[in-house]
């Protein structure tokens, strides 16, 4: 591949990028329509599958792809893709999280953590993976699991403790004493909060 062919390739890459982007980082506070969303996916998916597969780069593109299908709701589409990128760059711990994102979706659970335990593999290091494999094994019903889950991403990142409040997927375990207990903190934590902001 020429320099030209390079900076073309990169550019068009930018360009996927750029509508990603603008669907993933603005959608929690300004999301679209869901023509719009489509949209605007379908442009970044149009231009990836315009690029050549064979450059080093393939596994990106590959992951990519399946993000746009991922942002249109189309799960099972996005696997292949996805799988794809993860043959492509297995120490890629995103590649794995949204293979794990989307076998939540179609109702796969033991393939979610799978994949988010491969993500451990790649890297050791993420709290959002300890963190959505909490959410999986509480949904799993398996309390153990999700608690020693949930305690390292604390350990890592104790931000983490903002969002279990709100967080759904942990509706099945919230009554129990042990998951009361570790997240007790969360509710001291969130009222000096707001103490704070009052003063």
């Amino acid at each position: 591949m020429s320099g030209y062919e390079r900076a073309g390739r990169q550019q068009r890459l930018r360009e996927a990028e750029g509508y990603l982007d603008l669907l993933m980082v603005f959608a929690d506070r300004w999301p679209p329509s869901l023509q719009s969303r489509d949209r605007l996916a379908q442009r970044a998916l149009d231009i990836l599958c315009e690029l050549e597969p064979s450059a080093p780069d393939v596994g990106y593109v590959y992951y990519l792809q399946g993000q746009c299908l991922r942002t249109m709701e189309k799960y099972r589409e996005a696997l292949a893709p996805l799988r794809a990128s993860a043959d492509n760059d297995p120490e890629n711990f995103h590649v794995w999280l949204a293979m794990g994102w989307c076998f939540k979706r179609i109702n796969r659970l033991d393939l979610a953590i799978e994949s988010l335990e491969e993500a451990l593999s790649a890297d050791a290091d993420e709290a959002i993976v300890y963190y959505n494999l909490a959410c999986y094994w509480s949904l799993a019903h398996n309390v153990e699991q999700a608690l020693n889950y949930l305690s390292v991403a604390f350990d890592i990142d104790p931000n983490f403790r903002d969002l279990v409040d709100d967080e759904r997927d942990f509706d099945p375990i919230r009554s129990n004493s042990d998951f009361r207990s570790l997240t007790s903190v969360v509710s001291s934590h969130n009222n000096w909060r707001g103490r704070e902001q009052d003063i």
